[in-house]
Parts: C-alpha cells; structure tokens; sequence
C-alpha cells in the first residue's frame, strides 16, 4: 500500500531523505560555485543558455529545492523543503503514467546504483508491464575515467535485469558517477542505427528517466527528461529553470535503499492514476 501524502510527508523528514539532510551547506555552496564557474563535473553535460552566478544558483535551489535562502548560511547542514519533493514526486509520477498510457518507448539510468537502484527497476517493471519499450543501448560500452591520482580506470555501462543502465569498474563493482558521457554513448548508438522517413532516428527515447550526466545529457538532447536530484547537483534544477529537464524531485539521494521504497510506491501509485485517466 503507498503511504498518502501526510504519511509520506513524516517519512521523507523522519529518513532525512528531505526537510533537515545531512548534506552540509558547505558543500552545496561549493557545488553551486563550481557549477556557476563552468567546471563539466557540475554541469551533467548541460550547455547553459545563459551566464549563472552563485548567487543566481542558490536562488533557483531555493525555489526548487528549498535548501536555505540565506547567503550568509555558509556551515552547517542544509535543508530540502519535503512539499517540494512531495510536488514533483506527483509530477514525475504523471509523467511516468502518460508514458505508461501511450506505451512509450523509455530509458531509464543512475549515477547512484548504490542506493538508487531499487527505485528505477521498480519504475523500469511498471513501464515494462505497461508495454512500454524500455531501451537498453550501448550495453557493455567502455570508457576512462581519472582517480584523485590522475590514473586512469575503467568504466563498464551495464543493465540491471529491470533495464536501468549504470556503471561498473573492471571487478564489476558499481560506481557512482556524474558523467555525461555514459549516456551520450547511448544515445550516439541509438541514432546510428537508423532514420525515419523524416530524417529522425528510428529508435529514440520518448522519456528519460534518470540522474546526474545521465539526465542532464538526455535533457540537453531534446529528450524528455524525470529525474532525481540532491541539493549540492544544481545542474538538473538550474536546467529545468531552462527548461531543458522537465521534473527534477528534490531528495538526499545517499540515504540506505529501503528508505526509498515508500516514496516509490507513492510515485507509482501517482502514475497509476494517471495512466488511468486516459
């Protein structure tokens, strides 16, 4: 049974999942400037149409994600407004049910696997059972990344049995990521595989559903983007201030899996109904 709203609401402050994080605010200050001042890291593969300053990017996390407006809050933890959460968790779930409704053809892929996993197959078996097409592109694709030390390791893209694309270094271990790349990989597959009458790519995604790089590059492709985002990753907000994501749920996205799942079946619940409004 999904919690109601009221419930929901308890649970997401009771986790820290929203309203008191444990995220401290100096983190998310340094993000908001590291994301202002260009670094790729911060910016998930989205090309801004326009010049953010720090003090710009705090004001968008306030509004859509409720961390503290005050600019001289420069220590200590920060804050995410559960109502907002809440919001976007009805809006990502209609979006999802319209996709269920039309059988929509959809992706879906994390930068957290560790936590977030769960979650996204739960979303992946709903749309599936639905008949939707749910994409698995550029399976086993490999790149490099860089450790603190500047070596350089490996980087598998992998599916969990649901389809949720992730990564995984050379053990097989799951990693978290920001990268674009991964996805651009995917969809770089996708469109080389064929066009339409039109000229368009005969496969391609009618709805991302996703984190990190990986929305952000779904997003800056035209794909409609859903997604969930942590207080100290201002690029999905900042992009959805752009219009480039169209729902980003404001969350803790590092607290333990089990703490998700009543707030995913709220979620399906909400695409539930709308997949059923026809």
């Amino acid at each position: 049974m999904a919690p109601d709203r009221a419930e929901l609401r308890a649970h997401l402050i009771g986790t820290m999942i929203a309203g008191d994080v444990a995220t401290p605010r100096q983190n998310n200050l340094l993000h908001f400037r590291r994301m202002a001042g260009g670094d790729p890291y911060y910016q998930f593969g989205l090309k801004f149409d326009r010049e953010w300053t720090e003090r710009d990017v705090l004001a968008v996390m306030v509004e859509r994600c409720g961390v503290d407006a005050n600019p001289m809050h420069l220590y200590g933890d920060d804050t995410i407004d559960p109502d907002r959460t809440l919001d976007a968790l009805e809006a990502m779930g209609d979006r999802i049910g319209r996709a269920a409704r039309d059988r929509a053809t959809v992706v879906l892929a994390t930068g957290h696997p560790a936590t977030l996993t769960p979650l996204y197959e739960d979303v992946a078996r709903f749309l599936a059972e639905a008949g939707c097409r749910v994409l698995r592109p550029a399976d086993g694709w490999t790149y490099q990344v860089r450790d603190w030390r500047g070596a350089p390791e490996p980087r598998r893209l992998v599916y969990a049995l649901a389809g949720v694309a992730m990564l995984v270094d050379e053990w097989g271990r799951v990693q978290h990521t920001h990268d674009p790349d991964p996805m651009e990989a995917m969809l770089a597959e996708l469109a080389a595989a064929g066009v339409d009458d039109a000229g368009k790519p005969s496969v391609w995604p009618d709805l991302a559903i996703a984190d990190h790089g990986w929305a952000g590059a779904a997003g800056q492709a035209g794909i409609d983007t859903v997604g969930f985002a942590d207080c100290n990753d201002p690029a999905l907000f900042v992009g959805a201030a752009e219009g480039k994501i169209d729902v980003v749920v404001p969350l803790d996205d590092g607290v333990s899996p089990q703490h998700y799942e009543p707030m995913t079946a709220y979620l399906l619940a909400c695409a539930r109904r709308a997949a059923a409004r026809g």
